[in-house]
């Protein structure tokens, strides 16, 4: 990359802003893809199949990811992005269709599931090893900044739109909403333009040994294993398992959904405030440090939360602090991470990071329901916590 494009602003510059178009897009369209084949399959066969439709589609997703690194690193993250995007998207365009003509029904919606799932596998390795690609290592902290702050946008936006789009179309329309969402995202990804080699020639070695390569080259570099591991246990419980146990906690406590929905607001809005934060400063002074210090906080903040036994009020302005807290090593380690892998294994390493922090973290969910019914919503909290201080310890080693 050359260094006027190093030195162009985040938002100046049109590929960037493409990307973050993309990924926000597509990450909104995720959001109200699980909404809406929730719906559908509880309306098709009853609530208690709807768990076992989404681990259909969680079980490929996380047995493939590793392969979807692979293949980003042979082909370019940009073209993987592309063909599992379109595959994503008409795959639900199918399902939209398919449930107009014939209502909800339970085979096809697995089928959907899995096919989803698979098309997964191959997206989130690609979509985080693109923005190295994009931005250069000098702007990494920035990029990231912006990619945390569309994922709060989606968390807000997205069960707004699939509220809104079950009203006025049911399933169907849900799924259309979907793929529209889908085919802007590839409509911004074909127009990406990725400095350098976006798409080396295909490796003649076998998949499994690039993989194998990819995990050798993780093991070999002791402190970039280290940072895989703080990003996945710090994120593991965030990727949707402390939402669930933040609606359980309501539930016990007697607090009404509108605290709920105080709740949650708190928590998205002051973790997109920190991701714009972080995408305008030029760099992180001791960002390692700043890392292990935002992850000992979150520990301390989500236990508090569980274990305090706080009223609304205070519950909300803990919820806002965690969501400060914890944005920060969401940005913070994955420009680390980047920073620190080799261009020619991004895919790979952003594939053992997808599979720690959103490929294994449907397998909390049974558990949170599990501790809560035993021993409340709060203990599985404060475990959370637990996990997050653990991370905030290996942060600490050199």
């Amino acid at each position: 990359m050359t260094a006027t494009a190093h030195g162009t602003a985040v938002h100046r510059d049109r590929d960037l802003v493409r990307w973050l178009g993309a990924y926000t897009t597509s990450v909104t369209g995720d959001v109200v893809y699980f909404t809406a084949l929730t719906w559908a399959v509880a309306e098709a066969a009853g609530p208690a199949r709807a768990g076992l439709v989404l681990a259909a589609g969680a079980v490929p997703r996380a047995v493939l990811m590793l392969g979807g690194g692979v293949l980003a690193d042979r082909f370019g993250p940009r073209g993987v992005l592309i063909g599992s995007d379109l595959v994503r998207c008409l795959t639900v365009l199918a399902a939209a269709a398919l449930t107009y003509v014939r209502g909800p029904e339970l085979v096809p919606l697995c089928v959907l599931a899995v096919c989803f799932g698979v098309a997964d596998a191959l997206f989130l390795p690609a979509v985080g090893a693109l923005p190295a690609l994009l931005a250069g290592r000098d702007r990494l902290t920035r990029v990231q900044g912006l990619r945390s702050l569309a994922v709060r946008l989606a968390n807000t936006v997205g069960p707004l739109g699939a509220a809104a789009a079950l009203t006025a179309g049911g399933a169907p329309g849900a799924f259309a909403a979907v793929g529209a969402l889908f085919a802007v995202s590839l409509v911004l990804l074909a127009a990406l333009r990725v400095r350098g080699p976006s798409r080396p020639a295909p490796e003649r070695t076998p998949m499994r040994a690039q993989l194998a390569d990819g995990l050798r080259y993780l093991r070999a570099r002791p402190a970039l294993l280290r940072l895989v591991a703080v990003i996945g246990l710090g994120e593991m419980c965030f990727s949707g398992p402390v939402g669930t146990a933040l609606v359980l906690l309501t539930g016990e406590r007697g607090w009404t959904p509108g605290t709920l929905s105080l709740l949650l607001g708190a928590f998205s809005a002051a973790g997109a405030a920190v991701g714009i934060a972080l995408s305008a400063v030029r760099a992180v002074p001791a960002p390692r440090a700043a890392l292990a210090g935002s992850l000992l906080l979150t520990a301390v903040l989500v236990s508090s939360l569980g274990l305090t036994g706080p009223a609304p009020g205070a519950a909300v302005a803990l919820c806002a602090a965690l969501g400060a807290a914890g944005g920060v090593p969401m940005v913070l380690g994955h420009a680390l991470l980047q920073q620190a892998t080799d261009s020619a294994y991004l895919g790979r390493v952003a594939s053992v990071t997808s599979l720690c922090t959103l490929g294994l973290s449907p397998l909390l969910f049974p558990l949170a329901g599990l501790v809560a019914e035993v021993w409340g919503a709060g203990a599985f909290l404060g475990g959370c916590g637990g996990v997050c201080l653990l991370a905030a310890g290996l942060a600490c080693v050199k």
